[in-house]
C-alpha cells in the first residue's frame, strides 16, 4: 500500500473515531435511571448514520455482571436501574472501524471498579508503539487491574481491526504472556481491558440478538433466501435481530445457523456473576 493510500485509509479511520468519540458523549448522557435501554442503543445507531458513518455492529449495552453481547431486542421495554452499564459501540466509514466502550456506574458503588478497566487501558495506549509486543501490553493491562484489587477477565481480549472486520489478529490479552506478536507501523488495534470482582470468566450466557453473516449457503426455505439478500449489506459484520423484517425471522435465523451461514453472539456473562466494568479504545 502506498503512502497516499495509506493517508486516504488513516482518514477514514479518524472519521469513524470522530464520529464514534461524538455519538458515545451524546449517549453516555441518555444512560440514567429510568431511561429505555432500546431507546439509547437505536439512538446511537441513528445518530451514526446521520453523521455519516455506519454501525460496524449492534450497539451493545451490558449489565452488572453481564460482559458483552448484549443489545436490547425490536419489543424490549427494559429501563436502566441502579446498574453497572457498559456500553460498546462501533462505527465504520467505508469499512473502517473505530471501536470504543465506556462503563457508566449507575449505582455509585463501584467507582473502583470502574476505575480499574479505565486505568489500565491508560497504562495500555501509554506504552503502544512500533515494536511492543501484545504480551508486553497484557502484562501492564493485568497490573493496572490488579492494583485496584480486582481480576482482568482472562477469556476476553483486545483484538485487530480490518476492513469490515472488526476481530482480527492479533489478540491483545488482558493478562501477561510470555509470549505474543509485535506491534508493527499500521497495525489497527482495539485496547479492551475488562476488570471484575468475580472469578475473571466469562461464559455464554441464554440470550441470543446478535449474529454475523458468515457466507452464503444453499437453503430451501423461502424466508431463509430472503434473508441471506438482506444480510449482504452488512459486509460480513455483526448485526441485530431487531434490525431484520421480522416476518418468520426464528426461523429464517434457524435455518441459516443449522447450514452454518450465521456466526452467533449470545450474551457473555461473569463466570462466577460478579460484576464487570469496561474500557476500549481503538
Amino acid at each position: 500500500m502506498g503512502e497516499e493510500e495509506i493517508e486516504i485509509v488513516l482518514g477514514k479511520y479518524r472519521a469513524a473515531g470522530k464520529i464514534l468519540a461524538e455519538v458515545k458523549a451524546a449517549a453516555v448522557s441518555r444512560v440514567k435511571e429510568g431511561a429505555v435501554l432500546l431507546e439509547v442503543a437505536e439512538f446511537v445507531e441513528e445518530q451514526t448514520r446521520e453523521k455519516g458513518g455506519e454501525p460496524a455492529f449492534p450497539c451493545n449495552i451490558s449489565l452488572n455482571e453481564e460482559a458483552a453481547h448484549a443489545t436490547p431486542a425490536i419489543d424490549d421495554e427494559m429501563v436502566f436501574g441502579t446498574d453497572l452499564v457498559k456500553l460498546d459501540i462501533g462505527v465504520h466509514v467505508d469499512g473502517y472501524i473505530a471501536d470504543s466502550a465506556v462503563t457508566v456506574d449507575l449505582s455509585g458503588e463501584h467507582g473502583d471498579l470502574v476505575e480499574a478497566a479505565e486505568a489500565a487501558l491508560a497504562a495500555a495506549i501509554k506504552i503502544i508503539h512500533d515494536g511492543v509486543s501484545t504480551g508486553e501490553i497484557g502484562e501492564v493491562i493485568e497490573n493496572a487491574i490488579r492494583k485496584q484489587g480486582y481480576r482482568p477477565v482472562v477469556n476476553l481480549s483486545g483484538h485487530g481491526l480490518a476492513r469490515y472486520d472488526a476481530h482480527v489478529r492479533p489478540t491483545i490479552p488482558n493478562t501477561r504472556a510470555e509470549h505474543g506478536p509485535v506491534l508493527k507501523e499500521h497495525d489497527v488495534v482495539a485496547i479492551e481491558p475488562f476488570a471484575t470482582d468475580g472469578v475473571g470468566k466469562v461464559t455464554e450466557g441464554g440470550l441470543l440478538e446478535i449474529y454475523g453473516l458468515i457466507r452464503a449457503r444453499p437453503v430451501r426455505v423461502r424466508e431463509a433466501k430472503q434473508l441471506l439478500k438482506t444480510l449482504e449489506q452488512y459486509q460480513g459484520l455483526p448485526f441485530a435481530k431487531r434490525w431484520l423484517p421480522r416476518e418468520r425471522l426464528d426461523l429464517a435465523l434457524r435455518t441459516l445457523s443449522t447450514a452454518g451461514a450465521l456466526r452467533e453472539y449470545p450474551v457473555l456473562r461473569e463466570e462466577g456473576g460478579g460484576m464487570v466494568s469496561q474500557a476500549e479504545h481503538t
